[in-house]
């Protein structure tokens, strides 16, 4: 059923997207029970002493959805969700897809007025978070927008490990506030939900505030997943470090924690990615791939001291969600020992990566090519100028949530997305992506006529 504020794919687009295959048809949650039968007895989450397998994941799933079900979480209700790296995270968000819920994915950082205005454009009727988390009582924010809201009206509270209490309490104004470890009840029969429904919200990186909710359907992340995992050459034998936030779309699907999942991988969440913590999970776990940004890099190539014992079995190095400036691109390689990949994703759609067996000056210099055959790409400038970057294909969607104003700005009468990225393409179709359309304006610059046009005919 059709989200109302969701701006869906043209039918024939969406139609071409299944014919070749991008968009199967199976729901998120579908494919965690075909996760969980396939690799049922193989480590599927890490978080320091806890580890979770395949089997008791798709389970603790099953008894949290039917818990949600039971305390009045409806099918197509919206829920925030804001965990920090922990497995509540990734079962939380399963648990409310296979409820039929939507679950729409916060930073912890953000507070009041953020996650108040989140709840009031989505009318969202859940809240999911830590009890505190770095001395910040969210317990009481959410029982504070509560009080001002007239949908939210129930709290799920995430405890710190030993303060684990039964029951529930009653907030003025009638909201329900319940341990988050409570939400646990004999499994019932998955909630019917189509592949081409919203499986969640993410948010917009922060250039706009209020931030825009952008609607990801269970086809297209899951076209996703395995688009950013095949050049990745991600397999079984993988453990993914998630040193990043979790609801960042790199670290969630690119391919990421739930990439990792769907090829039977093993997922190690790590709370702070400090170096020492880092290098003592890499060597701990093994791992074999995680995914970082530029300043995180730096930090963990600076505490190296040139010795990187342990950390042997690290394979691939992503780096994204900002520009990799060449020099510290060079180090990374010869720091680590790891082939580097790099990213550029945006939560909107879109993600081009180097290929590992791309040419050394290709990987150190460019955000690689699209993932995607069906991506398709418009430079706003004349061939190798950079101009903005305008974006469509089957992981991209057409608008943003219940923005309309926005969206006739946003996206082109044909469906390609403004990102506000300034870019160049190479001669061998490589992106380099060169900061944002609007500093350029401020400096003076501005559009350059006649695009540059890849997978898409030139308007």
């Amino acid at each position: 059923m059709l989200l109302d504020g969701f701006t869906p794919w043209p039918e024939d687009t969406a139609a071409a997207y299944r014919r070749a295959g991008y968009w199967q048809g199976r729901t998120l949650p579908d494919l965690l029970h075909d996760w969980a039968a396939a690799y049922a007895p193989r480590t599927a989450l890490v978080h320091g002493a806890t580890r979770l397998t395949y089997a008791l994941l798709n389970r603790r799933v099953n008894r949290m959805a039917a818990g949600l079900r039971l305390r009045g979480i409806e099918p197509g209700r919206r829920v925030v969700v804001q965990l920090p790296h922990t497995p509540e995270f990734v079962i939380t968000v399963f648990a409310l897809m296979r409820a039929g819920a939507i679950p729409i994915l916060s930073p912890t950082a953000r507070r009041d007025p953020e996650i108040a205005h989140l709840v009031a454009a989505t009318e969202a009727v859940g809240y999911v978070g830590p009890a505190v988390h770095h001395g910040f009582d969210h317990t009481a924010m959410a029982a504070r927008i509560a009080a001002e809201s007239t949908s939210l009206r129930r709290i799920f509270t995430l405890l710190a490990p030993g303060e684990q209490t039964g029951g529930f309490s009653v907030l003025p104004g009638g909201c329900l506030a319940f341990p988050l470890h409570t939400v646990d009840e004999a499994p019932v029969p998955d909630r019917h939900t189509e592949a081409s429904d919203v499986a969640f919200f993410l948010l917009s990186d922060g250039t706009t505030e209020p931030p825009q909710l952008i609607g990801r359907t269970h086809d297209d992340y899951a076209y996703q997943l395995r688009a950013t995992a095949e050049p990745l050459a991600l397999g079984a034998e993988d453990v993914y470090l998630a040193a990043l936030p979790t609801e960042s779309n790199l670290t969630l699907g690119c391919p990421g924690i739930l990439g990792t999942l769907a090829v039977g991988g093993t997922v190690v969440l790590l709370d702070d990615p400090a170096p020492d913590a880092a290098f003592r999970a890499i060597e701990r776990e093994k791992v074999t791939v995680t995914s970082v940004v530029p300043t995180v890099a730096a930090r963990w190539l600076d505490a190296l001291d040139g010795a990187r014992a342990g950390l042997d079995s690290l394979r691939v190095m992503q780096i994204g969600g900002g520009r990799l400036h060449p020099d510290l691109a060079a180090r990374v390689e010869p720091g680590f020992g790891c082939r580097l990949q790099q990213v550029f994703g945006r939560a909107e759609g879109l993600v081009t990566v180097t290929r590992l067996d791309d040419p050394d000056d290709v990987v150190l210099t460019t955000q690689g090519r699209p993932v995607s055959p069906a991506d398709e790409i418009r430079i706003d400038a004349p061939g190798g100028q950079a101009g903005e970057l305008l974006v469509r294909g089957p992981y991209t969607p057409r608008g943003y949530y219940r923005s309309p104003e926005h969206n006739a700005r946003a996206f082109t009468p044909d469906g390609f997305h403004r990102t506000g990225v300034l870019a160049r393409l190479t001669a061998e179709g490589n992106l380099v992506v060169e900061g944002r359309v609007q500093d350029a304006a401020n400096s003076g610059g501005g559009r350059k006529p006649g695009p540059t046009c890849v997978n898409s005919p030139c308007p």
